[in-house]
């Protein structure tokens, strides 16, 4: 029986550091089960462990802390990366027999990818990892699903029980329903795409909101025009934050933070507590601005900035517990 859901979420276009947040949370927390809910291997999570970084794309971090891994019914899984990314764990002495698989997921094919890369990758700026056809496939009722193609010792069909730990993909502007439509990733991005893993929304404490200090971009959207790339001080932000994409290294766009979306994503997820990260590099930067209404504001500090973004939340933001601004690459 589910005692507790917790979900992390990211309140943007992704690369909101959910992926830390994740690991902060498995780490000091008890939790029965670590799940992925939507996605599959154009999704890059980082996570560092007694000072290392680690990868991954589609394996919960829930296994770098010894906690069953489930991959879920929602999510899409290309075979070969999958047990290229079990190796990969594996030959750093993690142990992978944590990892599991719902029957239920659907499995990303070589056509798959082909395709991406052929029609969308251009177009759309996708990752070109097969996931939209995959998609389309389980949508018509055409696609292969996890139990038809992964041994059985991968498959896990059971119903979860105790304390689990949800972890997103993606961010709510590239949620298929919310984000500028075509731009947008094909799976649910929202908190309530993780009650497929099989629990009501009433089993869910805390929904635990990813942001950064400031916005970034990958792939092709008309709301990132390329030409952000000619702002000195938003590139200098980029090189200092090192916002490169971790499965495709493409070169990320970055923008002020959108304070009026971050509160609408808030509200909209229902987040309980908002975590911000990335805040050294403004500070490194000495560069300290925001869009509040399409109005750009300039603060002399990170301090004023981030009391500012505090009093907004929580003026705005009823169910919000807590805001917390982080600097660390590995904790909260």
């Amino acid at each position: 029986m589910i005692k507790t859901v917790d979900v992390v979420c990211g309140l943007a276009w992704g690369d909101e550091a959910k992926g830390k947040i994740t690991a902060w949370l498995a780490r000091n927390n008890n939790y029965d089960y670590v799940c992925r809910w939507a996605g599959g291997s154009n999704a890059g999570h980082t996570v560092y462990v007694n000072n290392k970084k680690y990868k991954t794309h589609v394996i919960p971090a829930g296994v770098f802390f010894g906690i069953p891994s489930i991959i879920g019914p929602g999510c899409v899984v290309h075979e070969r990366k999958f047990y290229d990314e079990l190796r990969y764990l594996r030959d750093n002495g993690f142990d992978t027999d944590l990892v599991k698989v719902s029957p239920r997921a659907h499995m990303v094919s070589d056509a798959h990818i082909l395709g991406d890369k052929a029609e969308l990758a251009k177009k759309l700026g996708t990752t070109g990892s097969g996931i939209a056809p995959c998609y389309s496939d389980k949508a018509a009722r055409i696609g292969v699903q996890a139990k038809d193609v992964l041994a059985d010792i991968r498959l896990w069909d059971e119903q979860l029980s105790g304390k689990v730990l949800c972890e997103g993909a993606q961010g709510v502007w590239l949620d298929m329903d919310w984000g500028n439509y075509p731009y947008v990733t094909s799976s649910t991005t929202l908190p309530y795409g993780a009650c497929s893993l099989g629990f009501p929304t009433q089993k869910i404490r805390k929904i635990y909101g990813a942001a950064k200090i400031y916005d970034t971009r990958s792939g092709i959207d008309p709301l990132f025009p390329d030409t952000l790339f000619d702002d000195p001080d938003l590139e200098l932000i980029g090189d200092i934050g090192k916002e490169y994409g971790v499965t495709t290294g493409r070169k990320r766009k970055v923008n002020w933070l959108n304070l009026t979306m971050l509160i609408q994503a808030i509200n909209m997820t229902g987040t309980t507590d908002v975590i911000i990260s990335k805040c050294d590099v403004l500070q490194q930067a000495r560069k300290f601005y925001l869009r509040e209404d399409d109005i750009l504001l300039k603060f002399n500090s990170l301090e004023s900035m981030r009391i500012h973004i505090k009093q907004e939340v929580a003026e705005k933001c009823k169910i919000v517990e807590s805001v917390t601004f982080s600097s660390s690459l590995d904790r909260v």
